[in-house]
């Protein structure tokens, strides 16, 4: 009786092919796209904003990331877990990225980090990465944002951390490349391209100086020079985004490493505010619904280089 109700089943499922008409339909959760912004050491906040996705079993289709977002994707995208993203982030400082030197380009070169990544990535290509990530770079020469997806992971990330002023250009593959934050100061737009139906944007905004006692140095000019211009030219990254996550990094220098558990936190506590709507995509999966406009939570033509 069971081989005949196996048989009779199959016929059915041929004739409904035969037929054209269509089998039942399982509802899926949407595509969730995680974009991760730039920032520094703020980035560090991205590894709480990961670390409670995962806690809360979201699941993350895609990944995009821009500078210190780039080299988190990454690592994460790599298989790299949350808590050795956490251990990592209580060790790395300004040193393991930067060495200094005299250039019309800037004044540090970031050729330390090929030994950094190669340390902490488990693997070496695009192709190898457990979940689908886009890296962000800005063409120096001509102002055009470019995105990997496919190749060596190291050099990409490196372009994308390429902070102009204070870190020398990349060059790849005959083009001199600069930090992806020119271009793509939150990678939402690359997300979609890349098929995201749901867009999940992190941006570390802040100011970069004390308003009391003025900048530093010349690196914190440059950084607060960035953070108005990116204030200024918000708009398409943010009409690409459903949901923004705004942790808050007031306050926290570029090379702020040493308060890497406070970074976290702010991301943690940010993303917890922002999980009822999250949840809302994963209990409505809509595939076909026009994509709403981005919310705000906290305080709140790309050329592939494929």
């Amino acid at each position: 009786m069971k081989r005949l109700g196996k048989i009779i089943r199959s016929v059915q499922a041929l004739g409904r092919g035969l037929s054209g008409l269509p089998g039942p339909v399982q509802a899926q959760p949407p595509g969730i796209g995680l974009a991760l912004g730039g920032g520094f050491a703020r980035g560090i906040a991205h590894i709480g904003v990961l670390k409670v996705l995962e806690a809360e079993n979201i699941p993350i289709s895609l990944v995009a990331g821009t500078s210190v977002g780039a080299l988190i994707g990454a690592a994460y995208c790599s298989g790299v877990t949350i808590p050795e993203l956490e251990e990592m982030a209580t060790r790395v400082r300004f040193k393991h990225f930067a060495r200094w030197t005299l250039s019309r380009y800037g004044f540090a070169s970031n050729e330390r980090m090929i030994k950094f990544l190669s340390s902490i990535l488990k693997v070496k290509t695009f192709e190898e990465l457990q979940i689908p990530l886009a890296v962000t770079a800005t063409d120096f020469s001509t102002g055009a944002g470019v995105v990997f997806h496919s190749g060596p992971l190291v050099d990409p990330v490196r372009a994308s951390c390429a902070y102009p002023g204070m870190f020398l250009p990349v060059k790849i593959r005959g083009r001199l490349l600069v930090d992806g934050m020119l271009a793509h100061a939150v990678p939402t737009v690359p997300l979609r391209e890349m098929g995201a139906q749901r867009v999940l944007a992190v941006h570390l905004r802040g100011t970069w100086t004390n308003s009391d006692t003025g900048p530093r140095h010349l690196f914190d000019v440059i950084g607060q020079c960035f953070a108005i211009a990116q204030e200024m030219n918000c708009g398409v990254w943010k009409a690409a985004a459903d949901l923004v996550i705004d942790p808050d990094v007031n306050g926290y220098k570029y090379d702020d490493f040493e308060r890497s558990a406070e970074l976290i936190r702010s991301g943690e506590t940010a993303t917890r505010a922002a999980l009822p709507e999250i949840r809302k995509w994963l209990q409505q999966p809509e595939p076909g619904r026009p994509k709403a406009q981005p919310t705000r939570l906290a305080q709140p033509a790309v050329m592939p280089a494929d």
